[in-house]
């Protein structure tokens, strides 16, 4: 691939959205072609799961669950990251891989196993470059925007968050290019820590100059 996969993990309301669109802005203001998508969505198939998967009405079976969010991840890579990573463009998701194998396969209990051997035939075998998990604590979570409609799953129990983020911070210890940033952080602290991060891989692909978002 002549591009670059970034893709930006975490618990809910811990802040990948603001991030992940502050990224795109400066690689774009680098003169760099920037795309930011999210998961699910991305697409317009993706985008009617991610209103199915995430509708606080609807009761979803976690195998159900699993498979629904392939099946947009499926469309979603190849419409979209695909094409876009070919042409020599930037991608920034919120969420990829990484969301399955600690929502479905730890915190759901479907286990890591199957979560990874679903994800290989949805992904094609594509992998971020580097994805980053802004970590934040329950306490955070609880402030942070308390006035909002919450989706289904962030309508779920404070057990089930705990399984979340202890999942994240397991995994990133074991996986390859993920690291993690501390989101508790003002977002503009934040945010130097993951562009220096963005910076470094993008620089070492010689798609950047050293020191570009800085």
């Amino acid at each position: 691939m002549k591009g670059a996969f970034i893709v930006l993990e975490g618990p809910d309301k811990s802040g990948k959205s603001t991030q992940a669109k502050r990224l795109v802005a400066a690689l774009r203001a680098a003169g760099l072609e920037a795309v930011h998508t999210r998961e699910p969505g991305g697409t317009s198939l993706a985008e009617a799961v991610r209103r199915v998967v995430l509708d606080p009405g609807l009761r979803v079976h976690p195998l159900a669950e699993l498979l629904l969010y392939e099946a947009a991840r499926a469309q979603h890579t190849q419409e979209l990251i695909l094409p876009a990573l070919r042409r020599g463009a930037v991608v920034v998701s919120e969420r990829y891989t990484l969301a399955t194998l600690v929502y479905q396969g730890l915190a759901r209990g479907l286990g890591v196993a199957l979560a990874r051997r679903v994800d290989r035939v949805a992904t094609a075998g594509l992998t971020p470059d580097l994805t980053v998990v802004v970590d934040i604590p329950e306490g955070l979570f609880k402030r942070r925007d308390p006035s909002r409609a919450h989706d289904r799953l962030e309508r779920e129990s404070t057990a089930f968050r705990a399984r979340v983020r202890r999942g994240y911070l397991s995994l990133a210890r074991r996986l390859p290019r993920t690291q993690v940033v501390d989101g508790s952080r003002s977002p503009d602290e934040v945010f130097a820590d993951l562009a220096g991060r963005a910076g470094r891989l993008l620089s070492s692909r010689g798609l950047l100059r050293r020191g570009a978002l800085s």
